[in-house]
């Protein structure tokens, strides 16, 4: 009996099946779809039934050249148009040939060339779901309720087994302050899944314990998630008294339980992440606060030691001893200050006797008559002499005005011989004979009267 390595059969496998299938064509839909750095593409053909893994290199993939046109490597010809681009869901034909992969024994099939068959039927299905739920107003934001932060009481709707739970538990162990999580057994995958979700999510509303309701599942092809897609779900978390928040899959994937929850996460592990914040992170808000408390009261202690002695102080000030005490300081004080008020007073009025018996004595004395004849007679001969000289300036402006009046007079030039002469049919005075013609008649004023006069040129 001959006993094969695993090398040996792997090798075996990938001969048989790459000699029986040089090149063939597969008509499947896209699920699974991965596109890594590198630039490969990798998904997952189904039919329904089984699965068949794909590898569409890189270099088999069909780039524009520049010019929007590209050389399809089968047949030699140049295409135009827009690249193909995959999508999970989409019904594709792929060209290639079968390969085993030894470091897992997987077989699966090298792409040469991929085109699209059309819209697969799941996809379909997914879109026609989506616009029939938002029509109805399932998606809307105004009737999604707020989820609650650092709840108490979480419901989780998963598979109990599951590496969803898993991963949700280990993130939620190390977070926030301690809750009570409730687990709702069900069915996250297959025909009967839909069913028992909206069961479950029924039954938390229904108890009426939970906070919020966590509806979450592991990643999966768009087949796996598909229960996530389907009316009684929507229809279950859309009546949900309780907040519910929906983490199915991964980033990438997307379902109508998305749409409909009043929160959607990325992962089970993103659901806790959301729920609960890091116990590190409390802890030092924590701290913050136990310093801020300790600032504060050292503040509130420090502003009320300094009232205490202020009142102290004012204490001490008013008490009935102390007040007796300033009582007499005052009386003394104030004794002499009056005293000494009463000398400045009567030394004060002496001197102002005394100032008024020297004015009265120079007011009215005979030396100081004297003197004011003295000064009458000074002024007389000052306001006489003022008084000359004003009627003498006041002659000579009277004399410069008369000459002024004069000069300006108008008649003044015709006592000297001269006339004014005006043109009658405008009364302008004539200064240039240019201004007349003949027959124009003129009015010639002279000293003694007017004449008038006709025009006459030759």
């Amino acid at each position: 009996m001959k006993i094969f390595t695993v090398t040996d059969i792997t090798r075996a496998v990938k001969d048989v099946l790459e000699t029986e299938f040089p090149f063939i064509w597969v008509r499947g839909q896209v699920t699974n779809l991965a596109r890594p750095a590198s630039g490969h593409i990798y998904f997952t053909l189904t039919d329904g039934d089984a699965g068949l893994s794909v590898v569409w290199f890189k270099g088999n993939q069909r780039k524009d050249d520049g010019n929007g046109e590209r050389v399809n490597p089968l047949t030699g010809e140049v295409e135009t148009g827009e690249p193909l681009e995959l999508e999970d869901g989409m019904e594709i034909l792929c060209a290639g040939h079968m390969n085993v992969y030894p470091p897992r024994g997987a077989y699966q099939l090298i792409a040469e060339l991929v085109q699209e068959q059309g819209v697969g039927d799941l996809k379909l299905a997914f879109e026609a779901m989506k616009r029939k739920l938002a029509e109805k107003g399932y998606f809307d934001e105004d009737r999604k309720m707020e989820i609650p932060r650092s709840p108490k009481r979480v419901a989780v709707v998963t598979a109990p087994t599951g590496a969803a739970i898993r991963d949700f538990l280990k993130i939620a162990e190390g977070r926030g302050t301690g809750a009570e999580i409730r687990i709702y057994p069900t069915l996250v995958q297959g025909d009967l899944a839909p069913a028992r979700i909206a069961q479950a999510l029924d039954t938390v509303s229904d108890d009426g314990w939970a906070e919020v309701v966590v509806l979450i599942r592991g990643g999966g092809s768009l087949e796996d998630l598909w229960a996530f897609n389907t009316e009684p779900v929507a229809d279950a978390i859309f009546r949900s008294t309780v907040p519910v928040m929906c983490g199915v899959g991964h980033e990438v994937d997307v379902s109508i339980a998305d749409y409909v929850a009043d929160r959607r996460v990325a992962t089970p592990s993103h659901a806790a992440q959301e729920l609960w914040p890091r116990r590190e992170v409390l802890m030092q808000t924590v701290d913050e606060l136990e310093t801020g408390l300790l600032r504060s009261f050292n503040n509130y202690i420090g502003v009320r030691e300094a009232r205490l002695e202020t009142l102290r102080r004012g204490l001490t000030w008013l008490s009935p001893s102390r007040r007796i005490d300033r009582l007499l300081e005052s009386f003394l004080e104030e004794g002499q200050r009056l005293g000494r008020a009463a000398e400045r007073y009567c030394s004060g009025r002496q001197l102002e006797l005394d100032s008024l018996s020297r004015r009265l004595e120079f007011s009215f004395g005979e030396e100081r008559i004297m003197r004011r004849e003295q000064d009458v007679v000074v002024l007389s001969e000052r306001l006489e002499r003022a008084g000359a000289a004003f009627f003498d300036a006041k002659t000579a402006e009277l004399d410069n005005a008369l000459n002024s009046l004069r000069i300006l007079d108008p008649e003044g030039p015709l006592e000297r011989g001269y006339s004014l002469v005006t043109v009658e049919k405008n009364g302008k005075f004539l200064r240039d004979h240019k201004e007349v013609v003949h027959g124009d008649l003129i009015r010639v004023r002279v000293r003694s009267g007017e004449v008038r006069a006709t025009v006459t040129t030759e």
